[in-house]
C-alpha cells in the first residue's frame, strides 16, 4: 500500500510538473515589458515599462562593449535601421550590460559607431534578469501594443533579416 501511494505522488508530481513546464514554455512572450529604472547615456532614468513607439514595433538589443557577436549585430542593424524605420516605423532600444567596471566604455563606443538608437544602460542586471537574459546578444521585438512577441539569443549574420521579417508581419498586421 505504501508503494501504491508513493507510485501515486511520484506520478502527481511528474504531472504537475510537466504542465507547469509546457504552461511556461513561452517565458516572457506575449507579456510586457517588466518595470525596472535605468538610466540613459546622459543620466535620465528611464521607466522600461513606459518604452513604447507610438503603437509601431519595437527592438529591445541586449549587448556589452565587451561582447563580439553583440557588436557584430547592432553594427549590422546600424547599417539597415534608417531603412527599416522609413519602412516601418520601428524603435531600437540597445540595453548595455556593462557592470560598473565597464560601463565607461558604452558612450565612446557608441559614439565611434554613431549609432542612431537610444542606449539604456543595467549596470546591476536588473532589467536583465526582469527579461529573463541569460547571455547577450538577446533581442527582443515588442508589438504596438507592447507585448513581447519574439525572442531571439545569440547572433549569426543574416539573424538580422529575420528580425525584420517579424517586424514587417507585424505592421502588415496593421
Amino acid at each position: 500500500m505504501k508503494n501504491l501511494s508513493l507510485l501515486i505522488s511520484t506520478v502527481f508530481l511528474m504531472f504537475t510538473a510537466n504542465s507547469f513546464a509546457q504552461g511556461n514554455d513561452k517565458g516572457l512572450l506575449e507579456k510586457s515589458i517588466p518595470e525596472v529604472q535605468l538610466k540613459n547615456t546622459v543620466g535620465d532614468v528611464i521607466n522600461t515599462a513606459k518604452l513604447h513607439n507610438d503603437g509601431k514595433p519595437m527592438i529591445i538589443s541586449f549587448w556589452a562593449t565587451w561582447c563580439t557577436p553583440c557588436k557584430k549585430e547592432l553594427n549590422t542593424i546600424h547599417d539597415l535601421y534608417i531603412d527599416w524605420q522609413d519602412e516601418t516605423g520601428v524603435r531600437l532600444v540597445a540595453v548595455s550590460i556593462d557592470d560598473n567596471k565597464t560601463a565607461s566604455r558604452v558612450v565612446p563606443y557608441v559614439d565611434s559607431k554613431s549609432w542612431e538608437y537610444e542606449i539604456l544602460l543595467d549596470p546591476n542586471g536588473d532589467f536583465k534578469r526582469a527579461m529573463g537574459v541569460n547571455n547577450v546578444p538577446h533581442t527582443f521585438l515588442i508589438d504596438g501594443n507592447g507585448k513581447i512577441v519574439y525572442s531571439h539569443n545569440n547572433y549569426a549574420p543574416g539573424d538580422e533579416y529575420e528580425l525584420y521579417d517579424h517586424v514587417l508581419e507585424l505592421t502588415e498586421e496593421k
